[in-house]
């Protein structure tokens, strides 16, 4: 793992060129919008994909706000859920997918805990 320090420098429509560090975890700023206001910058790690019958229904990452006015800016996962409704042999599937996605999501709270403690900013 790339202990370095890094940084980014994104474009804002309210304080223009805005430098922060950019955490070890963040997966990237691709093409930044010159419209996003500062408090809006933040950090997003790789995704973990929920797909159920090839249907995506939920995505969580890390995420980061650093200058977030009014949410916290400490690192948090970021969890969405959605599905349609199922029949039973379909209830079982989903529970065997949710089954491995909650090993995964348990994964991202153990990597939360490492950043959170200070050994992986």
């Amino acid at each position: 793992m790339n202990t370095e320090p890094r940084a980014v420098t994104l474009p804002t429509a309210d304080h223009g060129a805005v430098t922060l560090p950019e955490p070890s975890w963040c997966a990237g700023h691709p093409a930044p919008d010159p419209r996003t206001l500062r408090v809006d910058l933040g950090h997003s790690g790789p995704e973990v994909v929920l797909k159920f019958r090839g249907r995506v229904l939920s995505v969580a990452c890390l995420e980061q706000a650093p200058c977030a006015a009014e949410a916290t800016r400490d690192v948090q996962v970021s969890v969405s859920l959605a599905g349609p409704a199922l029949d039973a042999r379909g209830v079982y599937e989903l529970a065997a997918d949710l089954d491995t996605y909650a090993d995964r999501l348990r994964d991202l709270a153990d990597q939360l805990l490492v950043i959170r403690a200070g050994e992986d900013q």
